[in-house]
């Protein structure tokens, strides 16, 4: 076997689902990310406004392309649509993906150092360096970028972790003829057509046209990374999602075709962590919060940002039952929590309707 061939088999061993390699020339979407950079649909993101040129040209010779399928089962309806849970995106059911990835990327790293059999160096990305990790995989020929912005895997659809290895191995090394890779070459090809079923299913309408997402509409973003209030406008769209959103991902053809559990054990549904009572999170206190969510990638949001999602969804459901748990939570000692537990208790003393609350788009939705 070739080189390539070998590190695609390590890569299988230690657990990677697909593997690709590809020269890190100038970014293929490098106009495109500068202009949305520049329309401001990064929102609070600065960081990815740092380092441009590096992001955009790492400088490395060569890039291996890793990654994890984290589809996970669907659901029992009875839990997922029960309206005094909340929804916390597939991604999140488990174990942090960084602190699983970046191990087996060393691993890799390591392997790859040896049967090069010459001196190199790796540095080694999971979705947290300057590294445009899609266009990356687009140029490993592992897929293609969708409209809502995902990279799409002729095997595993959406649902998928990326991780990277940027090296000063020449690319040549990892570029020889392979076979194997022909469906990809001829997936590569495929685009989302005329579909337009993720863009339709957004509840915040974000995205402005086919392929760009703003961030500062994104429920995404808003319930993880955003650090100030939600924008009134836009919680009643969130739904029951408190961490994360899967909408525009699982409406999607090339998913609900063609993703499969993959095997990766680290991310189970568990309904106490993938749809949480409402009322139980609410009564957190910062140890509970901790306890309850270490070492996953809810404490990204802290405290402060899940309870004041869960603020959201318990004024979106409008169940008058919530009151007592939302008047302690008026007066929390975060003020963002306090802000949206009144606004929540204002909602329900308006008379919100309150209804049976079921998906807005179901997980396994039938487009035969």
């Amino acid at each position: 076997m070739n080189l390539t061939e070998r590190v695609e088999e390590r890569a299988l061993e230690i657990g990677f689902d697909f593997v690709g390699f590809a020269p890190t020339r100038s970014a293929l979407q490098a106009d495109a990310f500068r202009r949305w950079l520049g329309a401001g649909c990064a929102a609070g993101l600065s960081w990815m406004a740092k380092d441009i040129e590096r992001r955009l040209n790492p400088g490395a010779k060569s890039v291996i392309v890793a990654g994890l399928n984290y589809f996970v089962q669907v659901p029992p309806p009875e839990i997922w649509n029960d309206p005094s849970r909340g929804r916390i995106a597939r991604y999140a059911w488990g174990e942090d993906y960084h602190n699983v990835m970046l191990p087996m990327l060393s691993d890799l790293a390591e392997y790859v150092r040896v049967e090069a059999g010459r001196p190199a160096t790796f540095k080694a990305y999971v979705d947290t360096g300057p590294v445009l990790e899609r266009d990356f995989a687009v140029r490993a020929e592992l897929g293609f970028i969708g409209k809502n912005t995902n990279l799409i895997h002729p095997d595993f659809g959406s649902y998928v972790f990326l991780g990277e290895i940027l090296t000063d191995l020449e690319d040549a090394n990892f570029l020889a003829p392979d076979d194997r890779r022909t469906s990809l070459r001829l997936f590569k090809r495929q685009s989302c057509g005329r579909c337009r079923r993720c863009l339709e299913a957004c509840p915040t309408q974000a995205f402005p046209e086919p392929y760009v997402l703003d961030a500062r509409r994104c429920i995404s973003y808003l319930t993880v990374e955003h650090k100030g209030p939600i924008p009134e406008d836009l919680r009643p769209r969130m739904g029951h999602w408190i961490f994360g959103c899967d909408e525009c991902q699982q409406v999607c053809p090339w998913v609900i075709r063609f993703s499969k559990p993959g095997q990766q054990r680290f991310l189970r549904f568990d309904e106490n962590r993938c749809a949480p009572k409402l009322a139980e999170l609410m009564a957190l206190d910062e140890a509970g919060f901790r306890e309850r969510f270490s070492g996953t990638p809810v404490l990204r949001a802290k405290r402060g940002g899940l309870l004041r999602n869960v603020a959201v969804v318990l004024g979106n459901w409008g169940e008058p039952s919530s009151v007592p748990v939302l008047k302690k939570a008026a007066h929390d000692p975060n003020p963002l929590v306090r802000e949206h537990a009144h606004w929540a208790l204002e909602r329900i003393r308006r008379g919100v309707i309150r209804s049976s609350w079921t998906c807005r788009t179901p997980m396994t939705p039938d487009f035969s």
